[in-house]
């Protein structure tokens, strides 16, 4: 099997490729997308995607390029066969906390990330604006953490995959803590013991920058 190609940076929706990748246990070699040097605004990454952003996966055995952080997850469950969803609700499950995430867990976060330490002027009310909003979207997954054991049911999967980075750069990063949540931060610690988390944290092998991408 040829080695899938994983275009990738340092940031959470990186980390949900690699991750993935470690779970699946493909083979795949790292391409670094240096995103402060500016790598995703160059001809031949927007050749990958047309939206410029990491991560992106090139599969030469069957000749596909996914891009989207979602679709590679689903996508690399299709290919090896393992954490997809097997029946019609637990697909369901698994796409709307997938979702959620790509519309309410990392924007919210991204922008609080932006605005909290990115920029140069400091604008107390938007900062305030976007923690709040970031308090209730963790609570929405502590709430969902009290009914299962893992976002879409009782076994771990693609949602888990799709958020754990994100609630990792909320904590490591942006120092928001988990003790009003309990349930999210059991998720959190049981998650992040997973090897193959471990592994998936530590691609690409470069020192991680602070970038919400």
């Amino acid at each position: 099997m040829t080695p899938i190609q994983l275009h990738t940076d340092q940031t959470p929706n990186g980390h949900k490729a690699s991750i993935m990748l470690e779970e699946t246990g493909l083979p795949y070699e790292v391409r670094v997308v240096d995103i402060a040097r500016g790598d995703q605004r160059t001809p031949a990454f927007r050749a990958l995607t047309p939206n410029g952003k990491i991560p992106v996966v090139v599969d030469p055995d069957r000749g596909r390029t996914v891009w989207e952080s979602g679709a590679i997850l689903f996508y690399l469950a299709e290919r090896a066969g393992v954490l997809r969803p097997a029946r019609e609700e637990e697909r369901t499950a698994a796409l709307q906390w997938m979702l959620f995430q790509a519309a309410h867990v990392g924007p919210t976060l991204g922008q609080y990330w932006n605005f909290a330490v990115f920029a140069e002027e400091k604008w107390p009310a938007v900062i305030a604006r976007f923690e709040r909003e970031a308090q209730r979207v963790l609570g929405v997954l502590d709430g969902q953490l009290a009914r299962s054991d893992h976002l879409a049911g009782a076994e771990y999967g693609l949602a888990d995959v799709m958020t754990w980075p994100w609630i990792n750069a909320a904590v490591g990063k942006l120092g928001f803590a988990l003790d009003p949540h309990p349930h999210l931060a059991r998720w959190f610690a049981a998650v992040g013991r997973r090897p193959a988390v471990q592994r998936g944290l530590l691609v690409p092998a470069q020192p991680a920058r602070a970038a919400a991408v």
